[in-house]
């Protein structure tokens, strides 16, 4: 079996921490077959393609790939591109929505084989899924040694009963649902009222929704306007900041989005949804 270092242009928090796994400038002496650069946002092709350049010139056999070159994850290799926990069970995307890159790079839907355990589910559209496939994923989350976070993305206007009842069984830690459009708001709303029908209050907060911000048009008030109504819908919101492919941030934006994204500031300044 080939020893693999990999090596990545940022740090998230899927990034993974082994000894293998580098940030930045080549390590001399590592005894490894290749080593593997690994760029998940285009904006930091760049700097991967730099840091390919870097290694390759310490003497190492580098390749350079990821979802920003639009490498298919059929073969994704669970455990070497993102930290011990995190989990893909699908990939793709059968919508095609004008911001996400999802479809681009990923293509339609795909469920794939479960090799390796995790509990914090990062698939494109979980609930696209098969019954059969999603029932298998929550049956490997129970025997988790933690409790299961959903922060994919799942998609409101698919949630059923059944998908709440086994939500409820796994005793989720978190769920992140979205809201990018106008028209993701009504079936925000409706699975608000499904989730709270099982006792998933927003008092409770465990219902997360990405609330997509900063897109080109947006303005502040509007985009303050649909974190609020994601309350309302029973969502704690977390602001996602839009990006061009060159990774630009509004500095204005940027800021707004922050104040957005920490649930003690959103919570302090709300009250009056948590009663």
């Amino acid at each position: 079996m080939l020893k693999i270092a990999r090596v990545f242009p940022r740090i998230t928090k899927a990034t993974p921490d082994d000894e293998l796994a580098f940030f930045g400038y080549p390590k001399p002496g590592l005894e490894v077959d290749e080593v593997h650069v690994s760029v998940t946002f285009t904006y930091d092709k760049s700097q991967g393609e730099y840091l390919a350049g870097l290694w390759s010139k310490a003497g190492y056999n580098v390749k350079i790939g990821g979802p920003a070159y639009g490498d298919k994850t059929d073969f994704f290799i669970p455990g070497m591109y993102l930290k011990k926990g995190y989990v893909i069970t699908s990939v793709g995307c059968n919508n095609n929505c004008w911001f996400c890159r999802v479809p681009k790079t990923q293509g339609p839907l795909r469920e794939m084989p479960i090799v390796m355990d995790g509990w914090i589910v990062q698939d494109d559209n979980l609930l696209s899924c098969s019954e059969a496939h999603i029932r298998y994923v929550f049956s490997m989350l129970k025997r988790q040694p933690e409790r299961p976070k959903f922060t994919g993305g799942l998609e409101a206007k698919l949630l059923k009963p059944w998908h709440v009842e086994l939500i409820q069984d796994v005793k989720v830690q978190e769920l992140y649902f979205a809201y990018d459009t106008p028209d993701d708001y009504e079936p925000l709303v409706n699975a608000g009222k499904l989730l709270a029908d099982y006792g998933f209050t927003l008092k409770k907060r465990k219902c997360f929704a990405y609330v997509l911000v900063g897109y080109p048009n947006d303005t502040f008030d509007k985009a303050e306007n649909r974190l609020i109504n994601t309350l309302k819908a029973g969502f704690m919101p977390f602001a996602m900041l839009y990006k061009d492919e060159s990774g630009f941030e509004d500095p204005e934006w940027a800021k707004f989005q922050r104040l957005w994204a920490r649930p003690a500031i959103i919570y302090s300044r709300n009250k009056e949804f948590f009663k």
